[in-house]
């Protein structure tokens, strides 16, 4: 089975499309991050000198697995020649 159909036999779940649906945020910044840094032609290690950090930080930061604080966020879009902005709906 291919993944996009098992996702979409798994969206069929309404707990499990409210889950998922839940971490599109998460999921928009993470993404936003790679491509960025992606189009700057930088490496993690580059990004983390450019932010203050260590590497493994932008790797935590980018699998998705790391929570991290609005000022960390801050400093990688920063480095990233971006900002932060903060809606509410």
């Amino acid at each position: 089975m291919k993944w996009r159909d098992f996702k979409n036999e798994l969206m069929k779940d309404s707990a499990f499309k409210e889950a998922y649906d839940d971490l599109e945020p998460e999921y928009q910044i993470v993404r936003f991050i790679i491509e960025r840094r992606n189009q700057k032609r930088m490496t993690q290690a580059e990004l983390a000198r450019k932010a203050g950090t260590r590497q493994s930080a932008i790797a935590r930061l980018e699998s998705g697995t790391y929570n991290p604080s609005l000022r960390f966020l801050k400093k990688v879009a920063k480095a990233l020649d971006a900002q932060v902005k903060i809606s509410l709906k």
